[in-house]
């Protein structure tokens, strides 16, 4: 993993002190060996000053298990990304929506 990844993750982490988050340039990276990182953190609102060692490793991404079929699958890869629009349009749909799903699908309505 590099050094820049490892700082960033580091920034999502508090200081145990006065809870501010930590920030890349406060991050000194000392070493590490294999997924081990030893790093060394300095506060940017109290000024503590922190020695951190890490087990860091990357998730193994799993087997996917669904219902669908391949060309379902294939159907929503292909799909693209949902656009601003799409998420007004549900959004506008969704204040006005009382619950009822019976309704909507009954009658085949989306």
């Amino acid at each position: 993993m590099e050094e820049d990844s490892i700082k960033k993750l580091l920034t999502s982490l508090k200081c145990s002190a006065c809870g501010q988050h930590y920030e890349p340039g406060n991050i000194d990276i000392l070493g590490h060996r294999e997924d081990l990182w030893f790093l060394n953190v300095l506060c940017p609102n109290c000024r503590a000053h922190y020695l951190i060692l890490a087990m860091v490793t990357r998730e193994k991404v799993g087997e996917v298990v669904t219902d669908l079929t391949g060309s379902e699958l294939g159907s929503f890869r292909d799909a693209g990304r949902i656009t601003a629009d799409e998420v007004l349009d549900m959004h506008d749909f969704l204040e006005s929506f009382d619950g009822d799903f019976s309704l909507i699908f009954g009658r085949g309505q989306v």
